[in-house]
């Protein structure tokens, strides 16, 4: 058996790649030559069939085959990358846990020269020196897509993206908040993370805003649900918080993402989108950003990424019927999330007044668990530690 690869041939030139395709028996082809050979392998003979997935080619390459011959399906590799595997998914977990430690490095080198120094900082330089901060970490290849630094209105541009000489480029100070969207890629795993950050006094709206935003980054976080459930029927958990006060925002929750390959990846998503049918199983790693837009003035946005994982056992814990009551459904599997991102959430942003004691619950529990991972890559006494340690201290509560 043969497989043939029809790509742009410069991709595959290194000799090590080179040696390990002929060792598969991997033919590579110039990428322009697959239509002609679509058409010889329907001309050879009228029973030959090519399985395509319609939704997702080109015309150039559909348009020549007969409705007849055609297998219109999924590509059966989609579920394989979507599904992670036990190492890959270790994989993804150590990619979040390093992205974390050079996150803290950068915000104690932004928090320095923002409060300490009293300087401004583009948004090319915010880019430039956290990509500087993941270049350090062990693995890192390059990141995973063009980091979206917006500071105040340029954060509400979704897929904003700064350039020197630009007449959109904003300067940090203590009196804008800046949204950061970026992520790494490693050799063993991707990320994509996007923050929020006010390094002086936000407005009341500004706060209830990222409070509501917060709310329901945790709806979606702490769902138990079916298997086989799709993904658009989360969405609304996301939006709960706004849509109270008549907002909402106009993009995805979430989008799948690879392992240690497209930051982007399908065939999964969370969206109001129903023709996404997609359901979500076990392996599957998925993005969970919320957010909110003032047109002209600010952009907030939450992101992390998710695994998704099994429910234990504990039919007590999870709402379920005691074991001895028989049921329909008791053979159904349950899923939840399970945290990725390893990076604090400013918690002074946050309007303790709308948060309920299980979301503060929540918050706390994650800056615990983000401090026992991250904090043995960092030096004690370090810049980057103190950030660290400040920044995932308990919330104050309201007092009783």
């Amino acid at each position: 058996d043969e497989v043939t690869l029809y790509c742009n041939e410069e991709k595959v030139k290194p000799d090590d790649v080179a040696a390990h395709l002929q060792s598969a028996n991997v033919i590579v082809k110039p990428y322009d030559n697959v239509v002609l050979d679509v058409q010889s392998h329907l001309a050879s003979n009228t029973r030959n069939k090519v399985w395509l997935d319609n939704s997702r080619s080109n015309y150039a390459v559909s348009r020549v085959i007969p409705e007849a011959n055609l297998v219109d399906a999924q590509n059966a590799i989609t579920p394989m990358k979507a599904c992670k595997n036990t190492a890959e998914m270790e994989g993804m977990r150590q990619a979040h846990i390093v992205d974390g430690a050079a996150m803290a490095h950068f915000m104690a080198w932004l928090e320095h020269a923002i409060i300490v120094e009293g300087r401004s900082v583009s948004e090319v330089e915010i880019d430039l020196v956290l990509t500087g901060y993941r270049a350090q970490q062990p693995g890192f290849k390059e990141v995973s897509f063009p980091t979206i630094a917006g500071v105040g209105a340029n954060g509400a541009i979704v897929h904003y993206r700064a350039a020197e000489g630009s007449d959109l480029l904003k300067y940090l100070d203590r009196n804008q908040p800046v949204l950061i969207d970026s992520g790494g890629q490693y050799e063993y795993g991707t990320t994509d993370v996007t923050r929020t950050w006010h390094l002086g006094e936000a407005t009341d709206t500004f706060k209830e805003m990222y409070t509501r935003v917060l709310k329901g980054n945790i709806g979606v976080d702490t769902m138990i649900f079916p298997e086989n459930t799709p993904g658009f029927v989360l969405d609304v958990f996301a939006r709960k918080s706004i849509w109270e006060i008549r907002k909402d925002y106009g993009h995805g929750t979430g989008h799948g993402v690879g392992a240690a390959l497209n930051v982007h990846e399908g065939p999964h998503g969370i969206s109001p989108r129903w023709t996404n049918k997609e359901t979500l199983k076990k392996g599957m790693v998925t993005s969970n950003e919320p957010g909110f837009y003032d047109d002209g003035n600010f952009g907030i946005r939450i992101e992390n990424l998710l695994e998704i994982v099994e429910v234990d056992g504990d039919a007590a814990a999870n709402g379920e019927e005691p074991a001895n009551k028989k049921q329909k459904v008791e053979s159904k599997k349950f899923l939840k999330f399970a945290k990725l991102t390893m990076i604090p959430i400013q918690k002074n942003l946050i309007n303790i007044d709308i948060m309920t004691d299980a979301e503060l619950d929540w918050l706390d529990a994650y800056h615990e668990e983000v401090f026992k991972k991250v904090s043995p890559l960092l030096e004690e006494g370090s810049p980057a530690m103190n950030w660290l340690v400040k920044s995932c201290e308990k919330i104050e509560r309201r007092r009783k």
